[in-house]
């Protein structure tokens, strides 16, 4: 929808604006430097058909550029666009576990994903009471694949935050 609104906007009037910017004045060539301007003085006088011929107008190639016309089409993309007739397996859900945080009202979520809240509970499940909650467990608890479990429990981990005693200093009592 935004695309067809974008490109009304831009094409709007387009013949019109083009027609206004290839009538303008054509802007005056930059200053010359002034070292070479008695060059050019001298290769002008010396030559006076040179001046002639930029001025000069080629009807002949005015008449061929008249009969040019351009044609284009988007080239034919590569990637195959799937057939529509072919319908698409519907996608099973499921509810989420804990609807404790809300979760900005979150009603399902796929089968072999999980949400931000479940996968950190998992996770503390699992470094709590590792025999419980094996790989095996929460793949089948989750709908997860065992691979991503393994992945998952291998490469995540929940922050533990550690408070050492301070050794050998007086410890400020906290009132």
């Amino acid at each position: 929808m935004g695309a067809a609104v974008t490109r009304a906007v831009r094409n709007f009037n387009l013949e019109n604006r083009a027609e206004r910017e290839i009538s303008k004045l054509k802007p005056s060539p930059a200053p010359r430097h002034p070292s070479t301007k008695t060059l050019l003085r001298e290769q002008i006088n010396s030559h006076p058909e040179i001046k002639g011929e930029i001025a000069r107008k080629d009807d002949k190639l005015l008449s061929l550029l008249k009969d040019v016309y351009v044609d284009s089409t988007d080239p034919v993309s590569s990637v195959q666009v799937k057939d529509t007739g072919a319908h698409q397996k519907p996608k099973e859900f499921r509810l989420p576990k804990d609807h404790q945080f809300d979760m900005m009202n979150v009603k399902n979520i796929p089968k072999g994903k999980i949400s931000i809240v479940e996968a950190l509970t998992l996770l503390n499940n699992h470094k709590l009471y590792p025999d419980t909650w094996t790989a095996e467990k929460i793949a089948k608890e989750y709908h997860l694949e065992q691979q991503d479990v393994n992945s998952l429990l291998k490469y995540f981990v929940t922050f533990e935050v550690k408070i050492f005693p301070p050794g050998g200093k007086k410890a400020i009592q906290s009132k």
